[in-house]
């Protein structure tokens, strides 16, 4: 009877210590193209939410409830002879708030150059040394893109590794010649750019400002709002700086679409100097979110 209790926590010791890290939902639209095949479309939604939420992206432990929620919705928007696909993709994730049942984005991304080829039974495997599928070269990029957000949310520098993980992606799909992998193309929406942003040192900015916005802002406002709030509006002046050393970073963007409505939000307890102070940098910083920054009052 001991021998048996031990196996069963031994099984469910190693389930746990081996986790996955995230908890991805994937989708596939196909309505903007006529006479999709189903099958294919079905088998393929499978297969890369099989490689996503299988697949151990990193050596860390991750228990079941430190899986990173995450996103892919894929929109077909043409097909091609030989099951050639052009699409787009948004990637979004999320992770809780300490001591609260609030749930904060990190990332919410649009990447509109993302073509593919798959056939229906084709085998999809990633290697980690070795990039010759784009499919899975975009799957793969992303995936660690979002554990280096996550990781840079809960301790200063923490999604590097992930970062030059993403970045070595890059140059590897430089061989398979697809769109969003041309370096230094001057598009948000371009995947070597954003790798480039993660990893370069005048960027550095936007680690230290994840950081401080995250895990000594939000994660403090359920024991002091006043202290947590004070945080998040000082993490702002680390965007600034940001823009200054670069001042077209896909990084702005990230920050554009996934915090300004929080930060608006956060801003509603602070300070009339607070606010005042605030609104101006952001109408800065962010112009073109003009009507969510004036929603501060």
């Amino acid at each position: 009877m001991r021998l048996i209790f031990t196996l069963l926590f031994v099984v469910i010791f190693s389930a746990q210590a081996f986790s996955q890290e995230l908890n991805a939902r994937l989708t596939i639209n196909t309505q903007k193209i006529q006479s999709a095949d189903k099958e294919l479309f079905s088998s393929l939604e499978k297969i890369l939410s099989q490689i996503l939420n299988e697949q151990k992206w990193t050596n860390l432990t991750y228990s079941k409830n430190e899986r990173i929620d995450c996103t892919f919705a894929i929109t077909i928007n043409k097909v091609s002879e030989g099951n050639n696909f052009e699409a787009e993709m948004l990637i979004s994730s999320r992770r809780p708030v300490y001591n609260s049942s609030y749930v904060t984005t990190l990332f919410n991304f649009k990447d509109t150059q993302f073509e593919f080829n798959y056939m229906l039974g084709q085998p999809l495997d990633y290697n980690s040394s070795s990039i010759e599928n784009n499919l899975i070269a975009v799957i793969a990029y992303y995936a660690n893109i979002i554990i280096g957000l996550d990781a840079d949310s809960f301790s200063s520098n923490g999604g590097k590794p992930y970062y030059a993980k993403a970045m070595e992606i890059a140059n590897m799909a430089q061989s398979l010649g697809s769109k969003g992998w041309e370096p230094f193309s001057g598009r948000n929406s371009n995947r070597y750019d954003l790798a480039m942003a993660l990893t370069e040192e005048s960027s550095s900015n936007f680690h230290t400002m994840f950081y401080k916005y995250h895990r000594l802002g939000l994660d403090e406002m359920a024991a002091n709002s006043s202290r947590g709030r004070i945080r998040i509006i000082e993490s702002v002046d680390e965007i600034q700086e940001l823009k200054k050393n670069r001042p077209n970073s896909p990084l702005l963007t990230i920050i554009s679409e996934s915090k300004i409505d929080e930060i608006a939000r956060v801003a509603s307890q602070a300070t009339a100097e607070e606010k005042q102070g605030l609104k101006k940098l952001l109408t800065q910083l962010f112009p073109a979110k003009g009507n969510i920054i004036n929603t501060i009052q």
